[in-house]
């Protein structure tokens, strides 16, 4: 190796660039605790610097780290890495956590405490890596998580600065890394910045949808590096120079590189070597710089511009075949030349601009190209060690690949795959799979027929016999393609690949292979928002049907079973799920027997054996933690705790997730925790803890990846905005959930609770009409045995909103049918656990309520119902009811009923419950006190001013409430409609409403002007 060799052509003094290195260095000071942020913790900073190629990127990054390092900071540098036109994936994580660890390797172990294994995928120095049976969509995310917690962790205690340079050649797995660190990093004092070139990004290149995303993000700042002024030539001339240069020097300079660092360099390199005659193009200065070389180093020159970004010294060896001193002596000479550079660790070199190498590149032969690649995959068969381990497969595949051998190449690529997939790189592992695939046909007969399958895609039936002497098929690749695109996230690429391949599976009558590409359409369908999936799994159970038992049965059995639990429970999908147990077992699939279990578990639930199916998912958690399955654990802990809610176990629901979560964060399942925390958020709710449901669904929606779990947090900060009156963060929360769901794949456990808020904030704007409508919609199709839970508080609300409008003119029309439509339904819904049976019993009174016949022994009925589930809002609603009824004949118990609810909507802050035992408080001449002073019992009920109204207001309220227009106010009572519109605008604000509609339905429904008995009478 060779020891430093001076050059000349870089300027020892740094240039401009002010604005762009001040924007730094304050970042590294915000992180370390200082500058603007005012945290002393210090917070993650993270840039993204971008500009053409030779503009001066890396010399700005250069002064950066090098302010770092006199402020301590702990520095790391990864390069996006170039074989070919292949990047390594993950390969500036890997090289920059490798740096991490020669630094500090004992805190780096004791960051990646416990997950070694998965961070192995990354950096292999922390030991072997853990092979899951199967894969899953967390895979990715969850090394995502892993990675962004060892970094904070790292960080916590002295400032690291994280560098990714040439993101322009990142391969996906890559991109998707970072974006998910600037997504979600929060803690630490860490600055990561990711440098490249913004003229290499054209319009189809994969990093710009990249630069997109990370535009919205208000988390990353971007800096964008301009070519330098003539005054910045002048001073970068006389650096070089190490002298003032000339004027016409500096106009000559300045004119040709137009301001552009490196071209600027070039030049002066140019003139000092006196060269009779200057190129116009960057490209051509390059060329004639290395053409002056020896011709030993020319060649070496060209072997490193094909060998990648970077090229080990005992791999450039083997593939220059000359003899040690000859080539220590190329390299020196262009070392010397400043072409080449010795790489920071002493093992290769690179060229110190990647315009340089471009340039030897592009002006290689086609054939001379393939030969170069040919001899460097030869010399790493001949010798694996000339390269890391974690390296060899990919670049042995990509030199072969750009040999044009693919009888060499097609293996090659093959293992590369498989490596691929197992660091959870799926995006390569597509790419490479669709170059297998491209590969096939001219890869020779007698190589094609000695594959072997080396990875299977999850189910999927590897061979029809032996797999050690069955030949590898092309259904086979397209069966790992479809696997990957669906993992990586490539969904329409992979859905193209199915539909492929079930195509060739029919063409060869081969039904198990035909069921299982129906199978990947189904849950691709689904996932596309293109529908429930349901025709595909169809399709997939008629072509098993009647065949022997396998493991692509047992998948599409349990998959049916699951998509029945939550479209359409009941005794169909409870047999298939108990087919789905017994079919796993017998081929000895027990990932898919405890998913089937688990499925069977809630279904049995669902058809009232509650000990039963509780039994059984409680056995499914306990075995998949002891298995250690990281995907089983997370749905365990997000279904078995939705079904104890459904039954109105609460607390025993709160336990199971609390746990859940500290398992979701141990393995990195940060989607299967927004899961949880949406769960959480609904048992919060019922428990009347709903500070923390409001935290715990707010942590949801920001935590999230997909969806549906974003979804669900959106449900519950609507049904809480709506309990606690703010009907317009109701709304907005219940369009976000809509967005999130879709409108393809609906299902009761999403559509009925936004139902409920639907109609419920219809009801509270006024809006009658409009919330009959919504239940009638919900309501068309009945609700299928297993949907009880959602359906009764969509009956409840129905009911309730007719008990509230009764006497309202403008509710008139249509009530009779609607209450009939709410008392069928009713009549479907069984009640075999407590908390069903407390709803029935709040339904039952609501509807005699809406027809003037409650009476207290109803909500008395529907009060001790409550009281023996832990459901603290719901029994202060009743109680409400049940003290209005009290109130002619027991006032006492009546005052007691109120001071209990009261307490309660205090405490969750239910303004509108408030409101409603306030009003009712007052008619009845009631104190909520604690020790209020006792009033005769035959002291008559008496209205008094309410909300502050003035006896006028109160008239035209009532007025309002019956539903009369301005003008027919103001003929009623002889005033002008002018006065009259005065008036009402007074009320909307004194009631805190924002129209007619919602003022007229809260007359009625805190029952402001309760009617006479004549009235009543004639109303029923």
């Amino acid at each position: 190796m060779l020891g430093t060799v001076e050059t000349m052509s870089v300027s020892p003094v740094f240039v401009g660039r002010a604005g762009e290195l001040s924007v730094l260095t304050d970042a590294l000071a915000r992180a370390a605790g200082g500058g603007a942020s005012g945290n002393p913790a210090g917070e993650p900073q993270a840039l993204l610097v971008g500009g053409e190629a030779g503009v001066g990127k890396t010399r700005l990054v250069e002064e950066v780290l090098a302010e770092a390092c006199r402020r301590d900071a702990v520095v790391a540098v990864g390069g996006c890495v170039e074989i070919g036109a292949d990047g390594l994936p993950f390969a500036p994580f890997s090289t920059a956590l490798r740096a991490l660890h020669r630094q500090l390797p004992e805190q780096l172990a004791a960051a990646a405490a416990g997950q070694e294994h998965e961070l192995a995928r990354l950096l292999p120095e922390l030991g072997e890596r853990h092979e899951r049976s199967r894969h899953d969509e967390e895979g990715m995310a969850r090394l995502f998580e892993l990675t962004a917690r060892l970094l904070e962790r790292i960080a916590t205690d002295r400032t690291v600065v994280l560098v990714l340079e040439d993101l322009h050649w990142a391969d996906a797995s890559t991109r998707h890394l970072l974006a998910y660190l600037f997504r979600t990093l929060r803690r630490g004092r860490l600055v990561v910045i990711a440098t490249y070139r913004s003229d290499d990004v054209h319009r189809r290149h994969p990093l710009r949808p990249f630069l997109a995303e990370l535009d919205r993000m208000r988390t990353v700042q971007r800096i964008e590096l301009t070519r330098f002024n003539r005054g910045e030539v002048h001073r970068q001339l006389a650096g070089i120079l190490a002298a003032e240069p000339e004027p016409a020097m500096v106009d000559g300079v300045f004119e040709r590189s137009d301001g552009n660092a490196f071209f600027v360099e070039e030049l002066a390199r140019s003139m000092a070597d006196r060269c009779p005659s200057l190129p116009d193009s960057l490209r051509d200065i390059l060329l004639v710089r290395i053409e002056t070389l020896p011709e030993d180093a020319q060649r070496v020159a060209r072997i490193v511009a094909e060998g990648g970004s970077t090229v080990e010294y005992r791999l450039l060896f083997a593939v220059a075949r000359l003899s040690e001193d000859d080539l220590i002596e190329a390299l020196r000479a262009a070392v010397g030349a400043n072409i080449l550079l010795a790489t920071p660790d002493g093992d290769g070199y690179r060229f110190r601009h990647s315009l340089a190498r471009e340039a030897v590149s592009d002006d290689l032969l086609p054939g001379e190209r393939s030969r170069l690649n040919r001899r460097y995959a030869e010399a790493l068969e001949a010798d694996p060690s000339l390269v890391r381990d974690e390296e060899r497969v990919m670049r042995l595949a990509s030199y072969w690949y750009h040999a044009h051998d693919a009888a060499k190449a097609l293996p090659a690529v093959l293992a590369a795959s498989v490596e691929a997939r197992r660091r959870h790189a799926y995006s390569e592992q597509l790419r490479l799979l669709e170059r297998a695939m491209e590969l096939w046909d001219s890869a020779p007969a007698d190589v094609r027929a000695a594959l072997r399958p080396l990875d299977y895609a999850e189910a999927y039936p590897p061979c029809s016999g032996d797999p050690q002497t069955t030949p590898l098929r092309f259904l086979d690749l397209m069966a790992e393609a479809a696997v990957a695109g669906r993992l990586c996230g490539e969904r329409e690429r992979a859905l193209k690949i199915t539909k492929r391949g079930q195509r060739l599976a029919e063409a060869d009558d081969d039904a198990l292979r035909g069921a299982w590409f129906s199978l990947q359409r189904s849950l691709l369908v689904s996932s596309l928002g293109r529908g429930d999936g349901w025709a595909e799994l169809a399709d997939a159970q008629e072509l098993v049907r009647g065949l022997p038992p396998s493991p692509v049965h047992a998948e599409v059995l349990a998959e049916a079973a699951g998509w029945g639990m939550v479209h359409a429970p009941g005794p169909g999908s409870l047999a298939t799920a108990e087919r789905a147990v017994e079919y796993a077992r017998m081929v000895g699939e027990e990932d898919n027997e405890l998913r089937a279990r688990l499925t069977h578990g809630s279904l049995l639930v669902d058809a009232g054996h509650v000990d039963d199916g509780l039994a059984e998912m409680y056995l499914v958690k306990e075995r998949a933690v002891l298995l250690d399955l990281p995907s089983l654990i997370g749905r365990t802990h997000v279904n078995l705790p939705s079904v104890l809610e459904g039954i109105g176990r609460s607390a025993e629901a709160v336990d199971v997730l609390a746990e859940g979560v500290t398992l979701s964060r141990k393995y990195g399942l940060c989607d299967t925790e927004a899961w949880m925390l949406g769960n959480l958020a609904e048992s919060y709710h019922s428990l009347g803890r709903w500070d923390e449901t409001l935290e715990a669904a707010e942590r949801a929606l920001r935590i999230g990846l997909s969806p549906k779990p974003r979804g669900y947090a959106a449900t519950r900060l609507a049904t809480l905005a709506l309990a606690r009156g703010d009907t317009a963060r109701a709304t907005e929360h219940l369009d976000a959930a809509r967005a999130h769901f879709g409108p393809n794949d609906p299902m009761p456990q999403s559509s009925l609770p936004l139902d409920v808020i639907a109609l419920g904030i219809a009801a509270a704007q006024g809006r009658v009409t409009e919330a009959r409508e919504e239940f009638e919609r919900a309501a068309k199709d009945g609700f299928p045995p297993g949907t009880q839970r959602y359906a009764w508080p969509l009956l409840r609300a129905a009911a309730t909103l007719e008990a509230d409008t009764r006497g309202l003119p403008a509710a008139e029309p249509g009530r009779a049918e609607a209450l009939d439509r709410i008392r069928k339904a009713a009549r479907t819904l069984v009640t075999a656990v407590p908390v069903w049976t407390a709803h029935e019993r709040w339904v039952r009174a609501e509807l005699l309520r809406a027809g003037g016949q409650d009476t207290a022994a109803d909500w008395e009925e529907a009060g001790v119902a409550f009281g023996a589930v832990d459901f603290p809002y719901d029994l202060a609603r009743v109680r409400v009811r049940w003290a209005e009824s009290l109130l002619p004949s027991d006032r006492t118990r009546a005052a007691t009923l109120m001071r209990e609810a009261a307490d309660t909507a205090r405490g969750l802050c239910a303004r509108p419950l408030s409101e409603d035992i306030a009003l009712l408080a007052q008619r009845a001449r009631i104190s909520l006190a604690d020790d209020p002073p006792t009033t005769p019992a035959a002291t008559p009920a008496a209205p008094g001013p309410v909300f502050g109204l003035t006896r006028r207001e109160e008239d035209v309220l009532r007025l309002v409430a019956a539903g009369r227009s301005n003008r027919q106010i103001a003929e009623e009572l002889y005033i002008s409609p002018k006065t009259a519109s005065v008036h009402v605008s007074n009320i909307l604000a004194k009631l805190g409403v924002s129209g007619r509609g919602e003022a007229a339905a809260m007359t009625h429904r805190l029952r402001l002007f309760p009617a006479s008995d004549e009235d009543q009478r004639a109303s029923v």
